[in-house]
């Protein structure tokens, strides 16, 4: 995904009807979203796996509406977590892309279930990708949406209330500008390895450079 397409995003107001909940979308020359300089103020939990304080870190920058994001999700990220997440070996930091409204909205169901589903719900994300986010209209993509968080046990009233957060929305939004801005992300996924970017990746490729990493921190 280009990064021009966020010039198509503006604030959502989220409206809930029917049991469930649709997102109106706002005129961009009314949109009301924080100035990028104030996001650094939010309070955004970073969804952060592995090892903190390991010597290699590695971030991901992605939206979940991403084909290429659903691809590494389901090809090279198991072996990733598996080799060097679970082992401790790496930290790995998840943030969110929004280059269009689904995916801010995916975010905001992904962020209901707190940290500790969060991945959880992320993996269902991109494994119902092509279901969800090619549903129709909006009040489809949210109907979608949250029958994924139901699938991962969030209640309707969890989902309500994080559905309906237009606040959040616009923190999220302020929060993603700020951080692509400071690691000039034009694309997903990108990826920033003890602070040096990469794009998309085999897993061979991934762990050859997380291989030269670990080498040079000991």
């Amino acid at each position: 995904m280009n990064k021009s397409v966020l010039t198509s995003v503006a604030a959502v107001a989220i409206v809930a009807i029917a049991g469930g909940a649709w997102f109106m979308n706002r005129s961009p020359a009314n949109a009301d979203i924080a100035p990028v300089e104030e996001a650094a103020a939010f309070d955004v939990v970073e969804m952060i796996q592995g090892n903190p304080d390991a010597a290699v870190q590695v971030v991901e920058y992605a939206s979940y509406t991403c084909p290429h994001c659903a691809n590494f999700h389901a090809d090279q990220y198991p072996q990733i977590k598996e080799n060097y997440i679970d082992t401790g070996l790496i930290g790995f930091t998840y943030r969110e892309v929004y280059f269009d409204q689904p995916g801010l909205w995916a975010s905001m169901v992904a962020r209901c279930g707190g940290e500790m589903r969060f991945f959880g719900i992320s993996n269902l994300l991109y494994e119902n990708q092509q279901d969800w986010a090619r549903a129709g209209d909006g009040a489809a993509i949210a109907q979608a949406l949250r029958n994924i968080g139901k699938v991962a046990g969030l209640s309707d009233e969890e989902l309500d209330v994080c559905m309906t957060d237009a606040d959040q929305a616009q923190t999220l939004m302020a929060w993603y500008r700020t951080n692509g801005d400071a690691d000039n992300v034009q694309g997903t996924p990108t990826f920033r390895i003890n602070g040096e970017e990469y794009s998309n990746m085999t897993y061979a490729d991934f762990a050859e450079v997380l291989d030269e990493k670990l080498a040079e921190a000991n």
